[in-house]
């Protein structure tokens, strides 16, 4: 083994180590990764190692693009309540039995996600799912996690199911053999589905437990509340003393939310603080407490506060749950940071983040996509940030204004064209995504801006990062060293027809343990490269260990941080982690079984 073979193998355990112990963002470790591997090309020399036009070269792939493209199109399609479409069929089945309904809402998702991005499906159907689950008297986490599940059922059913098979699709057309067909994965996909929802429906749903959601750790007087705004007056006997010292918040029916100081809410525990007269309280009442508040010597309510200063009349405090968006700038800050509270006029009571509720320390934790955040504020604040794209509100499902909304017969058509015109492989499917991209800017069901934003860039950064890895690893023969280490595996315990089956089983095994903790895509691009390696040291055709990988990279379904789908309803419906290994790792087998099973039938080795 050359230097450079070991500092390649160096470089991919890094990534995977880091991928797995989530110390620093996935796309960063990608990042990084590319980086390295720019500087030691340039550094170095290497007639081994990819040269640096050769690692700049990834940037031209199709497959990233048309990748970028479809959540450009996924967007339009959400935006302009395309997707919405099914929420009123689904309502209409909520009579019929759960089993029945259930069925009938897995088989509805995946065919929307066979066509549509898995992630905005989920975020629209999320609201609608609990408001449907109300209406039938069943608890929300029964039917989230079937929801995510059917979403990722629907992306092995096509090409344009998911971005891991067109990425693939991609390195196998880049590696001299024949793109994946648009509804070529379909032989394998469908069984998988149907095998998949008649698991859910009879055993899943009895293996999900009833969870709480994150309004349910608040006992019911917090749940009844009003919110109003109060001035410490300047001759208050309060000042100067700590909030917690002061009689008003003791068995008053009152309840100190935040004080704002100078327009700047004071970090920490406000029951910690000191107060100082001009002090702007942020109460919570009980009804009781509204009336209690009014008499009281040492404020006065901002409603009769006079002097030029910002009122706000006392309303009805709705508590809200909402989940922070996949394409959120509040990503990555801090409430302190990003001043939560002035800026969307509503509280963060709580947080619930990989199983855990956080009430403690709020102001100092750092949002991520998929926190679901638990709120109070007025009605008029909610519809406020109902309309935004920072966080998602669950009991409102987003409506498009009526201008958008007219546009959802050309995002449609759109949509259509790309599928009919990449099945017949007319032109490559870069140039009819980026064809579709653009009549639907042109035709305004997105403005350009909003366009950009929907592009998870995240996911093409760890894209372009696995991808020259991959480069690496087989042009210093990385690759074809676990390839052949692998068949020599194989070879030395299973006879010679049964080889190429044990070898795809285990290829799928290691693609799905590695999407379970690594990102989806990852494992695709660094596991397709060691496909084709070991195809060439089999002697067969690697299309039928590609195809294993693309599904094994899908059928994420054992943990809550393997798919972001899963993540999602994670939070959502107040799971734990070990919920999602109960139900989903006999999923697991079963796709591995089908596929196992079902690809030497379609695709001889």
């Amino acid at each position: 083994m050359s230097w450079e073979m070991y500092f390649v193998m160096a470089l991919l355990l890094f990534a995977i180590a880091s991928f797995i112990w989530e110390r620093i963002p996935p796309d960063l470790t990608a990042i990084t990764v590319f980086g390295v591997l720019l500087f030691t090309a340039m550094l170095t020399k290497s007639t081994e190692l990819p040269t640096l036009q050769g690692l700049l070269d990834v940037f031209s792939n199709p497959a990233p693009i048309t990748i970028a493209g479809m959540f450009i199109v996924s967007a339009a399609l959400e935006r302009t309540g395309a997707i919405d479409l099914m929420t009123t069929n689904l309502r209409r089945f909520i009579r019929l039995p759960h089993r029945v309904f259930l069925f009938i809402m897995i088989i509805g998702v995946a065919a929307v996600s066979a066509f549509v991005n898995n992630t905005p499906v989920v975020i629209v159907l999320m609201p609608v799912v609990l408001s449907l689950s109300r209406d039938m008297g069943v608890a929300a986490s029964k039917l989230l996690i079937p929801l995510s599940y059917a979403s990722i059922f629907g992306g092995t059913c096509t090409l344009l199911g998911t971005s891991t098979n067109l990425l693939a699709s991609g390195i196998l057309r880049d590696s001299g053999y024949e793109p994946i067909g648009m509804f070529e994965l379909s032989a394998v996909g469908l069984p998988i589905l149907f095998f998949g929802a008649i698991y859910l429906v009879l055993f899943g749903h009895r293996l999900i437990p009833v969870r709480e959601t994150l309004t349910s750790i608040l006992s019911e007087e917090e749940r009844k509340e009003f919110i109003t705004e109060a001035f410490l007056r300047a001759d208050s006997d309060l000042a100067g003393q700590k909030a917690s010292e002061s009689p008003i918040f003791k068995g008053r029916g009152i309840r100190l939310i935040e004080i704002v100081r100078h327009g700047v809410a004071v970090k920490g525990d406000p029951l910690q603080a000191i107060l100082q007269a001009g002090d702007r309280l942020v109460l919570a009442c009980r009804p009781s407490g509204v009336a209690e508040a009014h008499s009281l010597k040492d404020i006065t309510l901002s409603s009769n506060h006079a002097g030029g200063l910002e009122t706000i009349a006392t309303d009805e405090g709705a508590l809200v749950e909402g989940v922070v968006g996949p394409l959120a700038t509040i990503a990555g800050k801090t409430l302190g940071e990003i001043n939560f509270r002035q800026r969307f006029r509503m509280v963060v009571v709580a947080v619930h983040r990989k199983g855990e509720n956080q009430r403690e320390r709020l102001d100092s934790l750092r949002l991520q996509p998929g926190d679901t955040l638990l709120m109070m504020g007025s009605t008029k604040a909610i519809e406020s940030l109902a309309n935004s794209d920072e966080v998602i509100i669950l009991d409102r499902p987003r409506v498009p204004a009526r201008s958008v909304r007219a546009k959802m017969p050309i995002a449609l058509a759109t949509s259509i064209g790309i599928v009919a015109l990449a099945s017949l492989k007319i032109v490559p499917i870069v140039a009819v995504v980026a064809l579709g991209v653009a009549i639907l800017l042109l035709s305004g069901c997105m403005k350009p801006k909003e366009a950009y934003a929907s592009v998870e860039w995240s996911i093409l950064m760890i894209i372009f990062g696995m991808l020259a890895l991959g480069l690496a690893m087989n042009s210093t023969g990385a690759s074809l060293l676990i390839a052949e280490s692998l068949t020599n595996v194989v070879r030395s315990v299973a006879p010679a027809h049964l080889q190429a089956v044990i070898m795809l089983a285990l290829l799928y095994l290691i693609t799905s343990i590695f999407t379970e903790f690594l990102s989806n895509n990852a494992a695709v691009a660094l596991m397709v490269p060691i496909a084709l390696g070991i195809a060439v040291t089999l002697g067969v055709d690697p299309r039928p260990f590609v195809v294993g990988c693309c599904i094994a990279s899908s059928a994420s379904f054992a943990t809550p941080i393997g798919y972001q789908t899963n993540t999602y309803v994670y939070g959502v419906g107040g799971y734990r982690f070990t919920d999602f290994t109960r139900v989903g790792l006999p999923l697991n087998l079963i796709c591995m079984t089908v596929t196992i099973f079902v690809v030497p039938i379609f695709w001889k080795f």
